[in-house]
């Protein structure tokens, strides 16, 4: 499947999509950590839970959590929040 990667972790993949497997978002990430190694760090927390600045969209759906399923044809969009400013 298409996994959309924000600006801020282009660093991991230098690409804006890579290809990425799995039945559930956490097999994606456990595939994506193998390809680009630190990637699931800054999406996933310790716990295994989606960092509070993180969104991740499977198709146009929000994820609620790591356990959710995902299809070989499904597009995964991170999205990164923005701060700063005054």
């Amino acid at each position: 499947m298409k996994v959309r990667i924000p600006s801020p972790l282009l660093s991991y993949t230098k690409s804006k999509e890579v290809e990425a497997n799995g039945t559930t978002l956490a097999d994606v990430f456990a595939d994506l950590d193998r390809q680009y190694p630190g990637l699931r760090f800054r999406v996933i927390n310790e716990q295994d839970e989606i960092r509070e600045h993180i969104k991740i969209f499977v198709n146009s759906s929000v994820a609620n959590s790591l356990a959710d399923s995902v299809g070989a044809n499904d597009e995964i969009h991170i999205i990164t929040a923005i701060s700063g400013g005054t």
